[in-house]
Formats: structure tokens, C-alpha cells, sequence
């Protein structure tokens, strides 16, 4: 890096300081959490695309399909169950959290079961996401500490300071608006590099030739994730990634929050139907990316030499470092802080807001001063948190993907069917389902601990089953409690067709695509 990189990155950083200046006159809990419900679906799209396309994904998805041993563009089958998870978020889940007017998602569950039910999601939420979000952010530290000798402390105190006061000044309008510019930047990371990458490697034909065959391949309908080793099948793929992202994209504070944000329920719908389209040429493009990068390290010995054998994460930064031309170089690794940014702010506002609401403010008592004070405190303390974790992380970053989709999946399904009960079982009492809840929960650890046959992918599925039928039976021997308010199912499920028949032919699309892989190089 020289000084060019340097103002490049000075000149990111200074306008992420005035752009939580520019956004921080807020009074009230709409504005500072939702951002006054003014966010078209074009901005939340973005918004959830850049949460996304997080450090993590930029540099180590690329590695996967293009130098980890065992990987491959079998990465793809990751986003089979987006569009259809889209579509039941649009159809069953979001719209009567939407019309309920709350905060955090979890207040729902206060509605319709109990305040026990709702403080223990909301306090798991809050923990475990806090934990990946440290974790995350020492893994950017770590990869670009070591290609491009910048010390730890500086690098995690360049993405957390900045991104904790323009988070703490600007709120939601700043996150946002923060992720719109970030996924741009992150776009055009991705445009340079495969760029740079075909040009280095002699052209488009020159990579068709030397590309290795066995990673092309990116369905396995054979595949059932149901013994060791035995991964990234279709159905497990499909079935489980349907739940998981479901249960993310519809009860998990840090995404769901950004829906509430909208203008209407309109909105909603068209930022849902957007985000399951856009997501597959997104994840598809830097995988190419990733093919191209890969081919260049195997076919330049001097390359591959300068890569850990037990870290390819490190191909994307030392490629940027020695590949690119300065200015540029600036460029790109403004493109990993911005990931690594994004990521840290989405999760500073929802956790605060998530704290607030399901702690402090359960009754509605605080007024308007007295909960911005809050609030930005407790932005404050989850930022300082999460960098205090990041420091603390260590080794458990050597497998950050795994370790966070596992203890995700241990909880993604239990918590989808806890949701999925208040809204459309009126059998199901509190206290069933507390105890189909746990009984979920615990199920996934057990499997974790004692069926490691079994792919973490079902997971999500099978907890989701466990707790809705334990939650119901249970539920027969528990009368309904006066809290557990039934009046909030009537409500109708719209499905609107010509929105549903996109996505379901989407979904048809990519499965084709995918087949069809090694048959387009």
C-alpha cells in the first residue's frame, strides 16, 4: 500500500463520520430503530444484500470454490431455497408482524404467549449474535493483519470505532443508508477483482482450459447429508436451507428490523421479492470470481506458495495486495472494511433495539428522552462488546463459518416454529410452547454432540419439527393462560400470485442453472 491506498481508505472512513452526523437528529424509538418506517424497497434490498455479502463472504467464499480442498461451486446450492423461503416470508410470516406495529420481532411472542417466551429468544438473540459479530470482525482483522501488515488493534479499531459512531449518532437511517453505499463498493470489489483476475491469467479462454473440472460441479441429487462427509446434497440443501433462512430472515432481530423499516406493507413485499432474486447472481458472480482467482493461484506456483495450506482465505487479500495497482488496492480493501462494517452495524442497531424493547421498554413506560438514552447506550455497550470479543476470539475464528452455522442451526429451527405456532396454531399454549421450544433446542445439541453423521444443514428442519410437535402436545395438557391472546391469528394469508409464480420459476431457474454448471465452461 502507498499513499494513495491511504487517502482512499482516510476519504471512506471521513464520510462514514458525517454520515452518522448526518442522520442523527432522532427523537423517538421509530425513528431511531426503524428510521421513521421512510425506507423504500430499493434501499432494503441493498441494505439486506450488503448484511449478506458480509467480510466473511467476500474473502472466504471465493476461497472455497476456487483453492479449499473439497470445495467447488457447490457453494451455489446454498441459495436453492432463498426464493421460496422469500415467498412464504411474504405469504405467512412477515405481514401480521408487520401489522402488529412492533420493534423488536420477539415482542410478538410477548403478545401472543408469555413475556418469559419472549425474554429468552430476545437474550439468545442477543448473545449468540453479538458472539459471531466479534467473531467476524476478528477474522477481517486476522486475514488482513497478516497480507497487508496492518496490526490487529489498528484494524479492528478502524472498522469498530467508525462504524460504532455513525451507528450510534445516525440509527437505522444511518445502517441503511451506510449498507447502500457498501454493497456498491463491494460490487465493484468483486467486478475488479475477476477483472484483474482473467487479465493476469491470459484471458476468458486461457481460464476454460486450465480450470479444474472437478470443481464445477454443483448438485448432488444423490446426496442426502445423512452420514459423515456427506454434504451440500440437494434436498438437505434445500429442505434444511428453507427453514434456516425463513427463520433468519423472518425472526432474526438484525434482518427482520430492516421490514419494519419500511413504507408499507407493500414494501415489504417488493424488498422480499427483490432480495430473493438478487441474491443468486450475486452469490453466482463471486464464485465465477472465485474460479478465476483460483485457477491464477494453481497455475503461478509463486502465488500459491505465499498462501497458508490450513488458511485459502488468504487468497483474496494477498491477490488485492500483489495483483492490483495501487489506488485501486485502496479501493478493494475499503470493499472488505465496508463487509466487515456493514455487518457490525446492522448487528449494533438491532441488538440495542432488541435490548430496549424486550428489556427496558416491555410495558411501554419509557418516555421518548429517556428511550433514545437508552438506546444509545446500549448501542454503545454492544459495539464495545462485540470489539471486546473480537479481541478475545482467538482460534475459534480457524473455522468461522462452520461455528457460526452450527450454533445458528442449533437454534434457527426451534425459534421459526415457535413463531410459526403464535401466528397459526391456536392450540399451542405459552407453556407448550416453552417446552417444545427447549425440547428443540436441546434435540440439535444432542444430535451436534452425538449424531455427527448427520449434515448441521437439517438441523433447522428437524428442530422445527421437534418443537412444533412437542409445542402442541404439550399444549393439550395445558389449558390456555390468560395471556395467551388468540384474537392476534385472525388475520388472512394473501397470496399474491404474480410475485409467488416469480419466485417459484426463479427457483425452477437456478436449480437449471446450477445442473448445468460444468456445461458452461
Amino acid at each position: 500500500m502507498n499513499y494513495i491506498d491511504y487517502i482512499v481508505i482516510a476519504a471512506y472512513i471521513l464520510f462514514f463520520l458525517y454520515l452518522g452526523m448526518r442522520f442523527k437528529d432522532n427523537s423517538t424509538a421509530k425513528d431511531y430503530f426503524l428510521g421513521g418506517k421512510s425506507f423504500g424497497w430499493i434501499a432494503l434490498a441493498l441494505s439486506t444484500a450488503a448484511t449478506q455479502l458480509s467480510a466473511i463472504s467476500f474473502i472466504s467464499a471465493p476461497a472455497f470454490v476456487g483453492l479449499k480442498q473439497g470445495g467447488g461451486m457447490m457453494w451455489l446450492t446454498y441459495e436453492f431455497a432463498v426464493p421460496l423461503a422469500m415467498l412464504f416470508l411474504m405469504v405467512f410470516l412477515i405481514p401480521p408482524l408487520y401489522k402488529s406495529g412492533i420493534v423488536s420481532v420477539y415482542g410478538y411472542l410477548e403478545k401472543r404467549f408469555s413475556a418469559s417466551t419472549r425474554v429468552i429468544l430476545s437474550i439468545v438473540f442477543q448473545f449468540s449474535r453479538a458472539f459471531a459479530t466479534g467473531v467476524m470482525v476478528y477474522t477481517v482483522a486476522l486475514i488482513l493483519m497478516s497480507v497487508l501488515n496492518i496490526e490487529m488493534w489498528q484494524t479492528i479499531g478502524i472498522v469498530g470505532i467508525v462504524t460504532l459512531i455513525y451507528s450510534y449518532q445516525g440509527g437505522m437511517k444511518a445502517v441503511v443508508y451506510g449498507d447502500v453505499i457498501q454493497m456498491t463498493i463491494l460490487l465493484i470489489g468483486m467486478v475488479i477483482c475477476f477483472g484483474y483476475g482473467l487479465h493476469h491469467l491470459g484471458g476468458w479462454e486461457v481460464f476454460t482450459e486450465q480450470v479444474d473440472r472437478e470443481r464445477l460441479q454443483a448438485v448432488n441429487f444423490s446426496s442426502m447429508g445423512l452420514e459423515k462427509g456427506d454434504e451440500f446434497g440437494f434436498w438437505p440443501m434445500l429442505l434444511g436451507g428453507f427453514f434456516l433462512y425463513v427463520s433468519y430472515y423472518g425472526t432474526d432481530q438484525s434482518q427482520v428490523q430492516r421490514l419494519f423499516s419500511a413504507k408499507s406493507l407493500d414494501t415489504v413485499k417488493a424488498t422480499l421479492l427483490t432480495n430473493g432474486l438478487m441474491r443468486f447472481p450475486i452469490t453466482f458472480f463471486y464464485c465465477l470470481m472465485g474460479l478465476v482467482i483460483g485457477t491464477l493461484v494453481m497455475s503461478q506456483p509463486e502465488f500459491l506458495a505465499k498462501i497458508p495450506k490450513d488458511r485459502p482465505d488468504y487468497m483474496i487479500p494477498i491477490f488485492i495486495r500483489d495483483y492490483l495497482p495501487h489506488g485501486i488496492i485502496g479501493i478493494l480493501i475499503v470493499a472488505i472494511f465496508s463487509a466487515a462494517m456493514s455487518s457490525l452495524s446492522s448487528a449494533i442497531n438491532s441488538l440495542s433495539a432488541a435490548t430496549v424493547e424486550d428489556l427496558f421498554n416491555r410495558n411501554k413506560q419509557l418516555d421518548d428522552a429517556t428511550y433514545m438514552r437508552y438506546s444509545r447506550y446500549t448501542a454503545l455497550f454492544w459495539g464495545v462488546f462485540c470489539l471486546i470479543t473480537a479481541f478475545f476470539t482467538g482460534d475459534i475464528a480457524k473455522t468461522v463459518i462452520e461455528a457460526i452455522n452450527k450454533i445458528g442451526s442449533v437454534f434457527y429451527g426451534p425459534i421459526l416454529a415457535t413463531f410459526i405456532a403464535a401466528i397459526a396454531l391456536k392450540r399451542v399454549t405459552s407453556q407448550g410452547a416453552n417446552i417444545g421450544l427447549i425440547v428443540g433446542v436441546l434435540t440439535n445439541i444432542y444430535l451436534w454432540l452425538f449424531v455427527p453423521d448427520i449434515f448441521w444443514f437439517w438441523w433447522n428442519f428437524i428442530g422445527a419439527a421437534v418443537t412444533l410437535t412437542v409445542g402442541y402436545l404439550s399444549s393439550l395438557a395445558f389449558p390456555p393462560q390468560e395471556h395467551d391472546s388468540l384474537n392476534l391469528l385472525d388475520h388472512k394469508f394473501e397470496f399474491d400470485v404474480k410475485r409467488g409464480l416469480i419466485l417459484i420459476g426463479f427457483f425452477i431457474l437456478i436449480v437449471i442453472i446450477s445442473v448445468n454448471v460444468p456445461n458452461m465452461f
